[in-house]
């Protein structure tokens, strides 16, 4: 087990060496990238079989000052983290291959280069076994990300690469680290440990503070008001808006939230204490704004960026709630957002390179032409909503009745607001392929444009997007319809979690 711990680090770092050497080969590169993606996903299903059986794998890589390890270790909520991850990494790369060469992308190694180090990185922060191992590898990750930010290397891309490292960066210095040095010297360690290692250790009247520095300093949970990193990171290709917003960065960024609370806190000392009242409601408050926000972008991936800053404060509300049913409902939905959202900016980017189309109001009449795309859409926006029959109902349920057991009724009333503004502001978009009156003349290229606009829409308006990018659509969207007939394996590693 301990040696799986560290190849789940070392196969993708070999992947990227691989696709370095195979630069000149397009589809050897491809294929390497294919071969490490599903390498990895076999050694981390080892490592869940593993832990579900009850198992807490761990390795020392190295001691750079006494009593602080740079260390991993799998228990069941990272494990539901790397699963995820190294899942849609398969997936991702196989969508990546059709847009990148529908799109005529340039840089396309560099792409594929990065894209393993990021998730690499994310293997890292999944596996920490402690705070200090954690800040390490999410700072990595930050930097893993900006090549792919900036790919584009447009004046636009640079000034969103800037807000990009910028917001992140001085969050996790200003309070992140702050935080940690906190705990490190009131308990004397920073090692995660069941049940937290807090209690006994801070006042009640200081844990509010305390929590907040974690809350607000992992910037890549994208809380408001240090969201803006978000949306700006848009301008990048759509692979890599998929990696931001369901498989990497954000994700990186509520399980450290949620890892914190459970771990470093202890969400039974968190409850006692009250401390984390007025941050459940500023999740709330995000959870609302990121909704009216979306609405009114006619942008399809600035709406689908705001449906994350949304919901990705149904996580950290479910750890601020700081009971069994909310920590469950907080990682399930980790998962279930990730193969719900990736399903939606898969769909954007194809319709990007079959039709160069990138407002909601170019739209109308386009699912006709593309009916799987828009089906999978639909599949994909009743998921994020919260809908039978996709895994996103299991995740809003438990937050749902995590919000009653809290007594917080006020908050079953924002999630159901919350689900009602992304019904609206996401159903739009099928609605307005299948049914809506198609417009005659003009691509109306906008955002992401490559070569002759006209042209390369012509190229591929009636024929769909490329193959690859519709198998990988075809996957994610059936997953979000799976985890609804079973989401036992997330379920599971939940319920081990919040049981401790």
């Amino acid at each position: 087990m301990t040696t799986l711990l560290l190849l789940s680090l070392a196969v993708p770092v070999a992947g990227a060496v691989f696709i370095v050497l195979l630069r000149r080969n397009p589809n050897a590169r491809e294929a390497a990238s294919l071969v490490t993606a599903g390498a990895l996903f076999a050694i981390v299903l080892r490592i869940y079989q593993a832990v579900s059986g009850g198992a807490r794998p761990e390795v020392t890589l190295a001691e750079p000052l006494p009593g602080i390890r740079i260390a991993l270790e799998a228990e069941p909520l990272g494990v539901l983290f790397a699963l995820i991850a190294s899942f849609l990494w398969i997936v991702t790369t196989a969508y990546s291959i059709g847009y990148m060469r529908g799109h005529h992308e340039k840089n396309q190694t560099r792409f594929y280069l990065f894209f393993a180090f990021a998730i690499a990185s994310v293997m890292g922060v999944a596996f920490a076994g402690n705070l200090f191992t954690l800040f390490a590898f999410y700072e990595v990750l930050s930097l893993a990300t900006f090549p792919l930010v900036t790919h584009a290397g447009t004046d636009a891309a640079k000034r969103a690469g800037r807000v990009y490292l910028g917001i992140l960066f001085s969050t996790s210095v200003v309070f992140q680290l702050l935080g940690i040095i906190w705990v490190y010297a009131v308990a004397g360690t920073v090692d995660f440990e069941p049940g937290g290692i807090l209690r006994g250790h801070v006042g009640a009247g200081l844990v509010p503070i305390l929590l907040a520095l974690f809350v607000f300093g992992i910037g890549k949970a994208a809380v408001m008001p240090f969201h803006r990193w978000l949306p700006a990171a848009m301008v990048a290709p759509t692979p890599v808006s998929a990696l931001l917003h369901a498989v990497a960065v954000v994700k990186a960024g509520v399980f450290s939230v949620l890892k914190v609370t459970v771990y470093i806190f202890g969400f039974d000392f968190v409850a006692e204490t009250g401390a984390s009242v007025w941050l459940m409601w500023a999740a709330a408050a995000t959870i609302i704004l990121g909704s009216l926000v979306a609405f009114t972008k006619d942008n399809l991936k600035a709406r689908l960026a705001y449906s994350t800053v949304s919901q990705l404060s149904y996580v950290v509300l479910g750890a601020m709630l700081a009971n069994s049913l909310g920590v469950i409902g907080s990682g399930m939905h980790i998962a279930m957002h990730a193969f719900g959202k990736i399903t939606l900016f898969f769909c954007a980017g194809a319709i990007m390179v079959a039709a160069h189309k990138s407002e909601v109001s170019q739209l109308n009449g386009l699912g006709r032409r593309m009916p799987v795309t828009f089906a999978a859409f639909l599949i994909g926006t009743l998921s994020i909503v919260g809908l039978p029959p996709t895994g996103g109902a299991w995740s809003k349920w438990f937050l749902g009745v995590g919000s009653v057991e809290a007594g917080q009724i006020g908050l079953v009333a924002v999630l159901m607001l919350s689900s009602l503004l992304s019904l609206a502001y996401l159903l739009e978009i099928p609605l307005r392929g299948f049914f809506g009156k198609e417009e005659a003349g003009g691509e109306g290229a906008h955002g992401e444009t490559h070569g002759d606009a006209k042209a390369h829409a012509d190229a591929h308006a009636h024929h769909g997007a490329p193959r690859w990018s519709v198998a990988a659509i075809t996957v994610t969207a059936a997953a979000c319809i799976a985890l609804f007939v079973y989401p036992e394996p997330f379920y599971r590693l939940m319920t081990m979690v919040a049981g401790q």
